[in-house]
């Protein structure tokens, strides 16, 4: 029996291969089962394996077994395809599991989420099965996005609307807090570049701790409250300023326009 054959369109561009990368490195897929298709095929960084290139989608479709759409989601109707009999990996936003199986004629469909830590092998990429989907199919989709992180697979397309807010969006969000502290330190003198460096070495540095700590987020944030430091003054004053309802804000913003491009596709 041969290898199983994965064919990834849009496999040139930054999202497919920060998600291929890892996985040839890791044995998830091999690069002699691998085609990737690109507008600007063919590109670098797949030299190490035997991965063939093409810009031909429909040649590549018609050798694979899994077909993963990687293209933003307004590309999509450019596609079409007859992939009836193949299992279809999708990590496009807002494009349903209804609506992929209908335009390319699949019943094995699974949606994934991926961000953009994805190139760092940090990504968490919560994923979503058809029920026609196989224990085989399943598998493959957990051993391929743990490559580039942590996977968790979701039971329905509401949580996973909510997971492209939550850390799909999350990145960004991150780097929006970021800029605040570092438009702050501005505000009080300190010069930009220096200000960058310290925020994101904070960023790294604490991301680092939070992830091996054995406490909780809120359980961290109570220690810090009972030393009634510099920290603790600082929690409160952004606990009064109510905090939290800009960010649950932000989140249901992002989650409503995912929710919103699913249901009005």
């Amino acid at each position: 029996m041969g290898l199983t054959q994965l064919g990834v369109i849009g496999g040139g561009g930054w999202l497919g291969k920060a998600l291929l990368l890892p996985a040839l490195a890791d044995g998830a897929v091999a690069g002699e089962a691998l085609t990737v298709s690109s507008r600007s095929a063919p590109v670098a960084g797949f030299e190490p394996w035997a991965v063939r290139q093409t810009k031909d989608n429909a040649a590549l479709a018609a050798d694979a077994d899994i077909v993963m759409l990687s293209v933003r989601p307004q590309d999509l109707d450019a596609i079409r395809l007859d992939l009836t009999g193949k299992l279809v990996i999708s990590v496009m936003a807002m494009v349903p599991l209804a609506e992929l199986a209908a335009r390319f004629k699949a019943r094995r469909v699974i949606r994934a989420m991926p961000n953009a830590a994805a190139e760092k092998r940090l990504s968490f990429t919560p994923w979503l099965a058809s029920p026609e989907t196989t224990v085989a199919d399943c598998a493959f989709a957990e051993r391929f996005f743990r490559a580039s992180g942590m996977a968790q697979r979701v039971e329905t397309e509401a949580d996973l609307d909510y997971f492209t807010a939550l850390t799909g969006s999350g990145p960004a969000f991150l780097a929006a807090f970021a800029d605040a502290m570092i438009s702050d330190a501005v505000t009080k003198g300190i010069e930009r570049d220096i200000a960058e460096r310290a925020v994101r070495q904070l960023f790294l540095g604490g991301s680092a701790l939070m992830a091996d700590s054995g406490q909780t987020p809120a359980e961290i944030m109570q220690t810090y409250l009972a030393y009634a430091g510099t920290t603790a003054a600082g929690l409160e004053a952004m606990a009064a300023a109510d905090i939290r309802t800009p960010i649950a804000r932000g989140l249901t913003a992002a989650a409503a326009r995912a929710a919103a491009g699913t249901n009005s596709r």
